[in-house]
């Protein structure tokens, strides 16, 4: 007895076919990111959570651990609201100085590049110029005669 595709895939509730998750790991993990508004949003839920087992629920159903609500709920006492929804990273460069000193440098290394091109050109022109003396002055040199 063959088993039809229905069959070997697992039934919900009513008799529904549930969606059976891909069992493949992804090739690279990604880092999750919370908001500042859910980071607060969570904290608040899980303070006001007071049934025994509420607050394992809470934290089952939105995938997380009991260390992200101490560490959000320690950042929030601390005022640091901002610190919730800081970017992980480096700071983005707004510094007009910095611009400055790095257009500089920019500059320099192009005016020494053009430098550089500006010598090699003269050189190659000397070169150009001695070939052409050399080739205008050399005697022409006679023809072998055949032998009889």
């Amino acid at each position: 007895m063959t088993a039809s595709l229905t069959q070997s895939r697992p039934v919900g509730h009513a008799g529904v076919i549930a969606d059976v998750p891909d069992p493949e790991v992804p090739a690279k993990a990604t880092r999750r990111r919370f908001s500042a508004a859910y980071k607060l949003r969570i904290v608040a839920e899980y303070d006001a959570a007071t049934e025994p087992g509420a607050k394992g629920a809470l934290l089952r159903r939105e995938g997380l651990y009991s260390s992200h609500v101490i560490e959000w709920r320690r950042a929030r006492d601390e005022g640091a609201l901002g610190a919730l929804d800081r970017k992980r990273g480096r700071k983005p460069a707004e510094d007009r100085d910095a611009e400055l000193a790095r257009l500089r440098r920019r500059a320099e290394r192009a005016e020494a590049e053009l430098a550089k091109a500006r010598k090699t050109i003269d050189v190659q022109g000397k070169v150009f110029a001695l070939l052409e003396t050399l080739s205008e002055s050399a005697e022409p040199t006679p023809e072998p005669k055949p032998k009889p």
